[in-house]
């Protein structure tokens, strides 16, 4: 064989090789298993993996419990420019006045309780017409017991008619008792008030309703009274009532009450109307007058309470 001739087969053999390796590298690959397919690094694959490897959040449960809070301020400056009682107000008559006016309400508030008596720290603040100063009472006394150290005061508006509590401290309308009476499914936290003065809480009348004295007079109403009598202790549960002589709601209340305190306006109810309101609360425990209105000394402050 010539140079020439072996030149060219050695040429050839370096060819044969160059091509056989690749050969016997896919025959290999081809005895192994099937790899999985590469993933794509695109958007979509890296926001579904961050997902699952995301802790999934915990399941709400179906039947949370509501804990609806209503918070209101009292304007005490405003309260104390209209002669209502407030803590910053200082020691004035009116204050002293309902500092012995609430005494004997709340000895007899907690006191012992005979078989069937109503329950003591029930206090229904009364009339027998209108004009002649229930509603300013019971304010100025629920202001006045909520000063004491160991007592908490719930003020419920129950003039449903006229209601008068909240437009006189200021504030706007709100859902309240009759809501209340009428949807089982209000709870006493969707309604109550609860105000800048730590222990004051105040029930509104809420919606007005033709048949409010049927629904004053329901067993949803017992329950109700019940309940707010004897959940907490501490506390005393003022009713601003409707005048008697002129609504049928006041005899349907006064018959949950454990203690009526009647407001008598100085030198305007007459004698016959106070007889008929009291002959109208026969058989009530408890029954206080409130003289209102009256003048004692000339130069003293235009207007003082007396407990009677």
């Amino acid at each position: 064989m010539s140079i020439i001739e072996k030149a060219a087969s050695r040429i050839e053999n370096k060819k044969g090789e160059a091509q056989g390796a690749p050969a016997g590298a896919a025959r290999q690959a081809d005895s192994l298993p099937p790899a999985p397919p590469a993933a794509v690094p695109d958007a979509a694959t890296t926001t579904t993996t961050a997902a699952a490897s995301a802790p999934a959040p915990a399941a709400a449960p179906l039947h949370a419990p509501r804990r609806t809070t209503n918070h209101v301020e009292l304007d005490l400056e405003r309260m104390h420019g209209i002669g209502l009682v407030t803590a910053a107000g200082g020691r004035t008559t009116l204050v002293e006045d309902f500092r012995i006016i609430k005494r004997p309400l709340l000895k007899r508030a907690f006191a012992a309780r005979a078989p069937g008596e109503k329950p003591g720290n029930l206090i229904m603040v009364t009339s027998s017409l209108p004009g002649e100063g229930k509603t300013f009472c019971s304010i100025n006394l629920a202001m006045s017991i909520a000063m004491e150290l160991d007592h908490t005061v719930l003020l419920i508006d129950a003039d449903v008619a006229r209601p008068s509590v909240l437009r006189t401290l200021g504030l706007p309308a709100h859902r309240g008792l009759m809501d209340l009476l009428l949807d089982d499914k209000l709870d006493m936290s969707d309604v109550m008030l609860r105000t800048n003065v730590n222990t004051l809480s105040i029930l509104p009348a809420g919606s007005n309703n033709p048949r409010a004295t049927e629904l004053l007079a329901s067993q949803a109403m017992s329950t109700f009274v019940y309940e707010i009598a004897n959940r907490y202790p501490d506390r005393i549960v003022i009713f601003d009532s409707p005048p008697l002589l002129l609504t049928s709601e006041a005899h349907v209340l006064a018959s949950h009450m454990g203690q009526i305190a009647l407001v008598v306006e100085a030198e305007g109810t007459t004698q016959h109307a106070v007889k008929e309101s009291l002959r109208q609360l026969e058989g009530c425990s408890n029954v206080n007058l409130i003289y209102n209105k009256t003048r004692e000394f000339p130069g003293t402050e235009t207007y003082d309470y007396h407990y009677g």
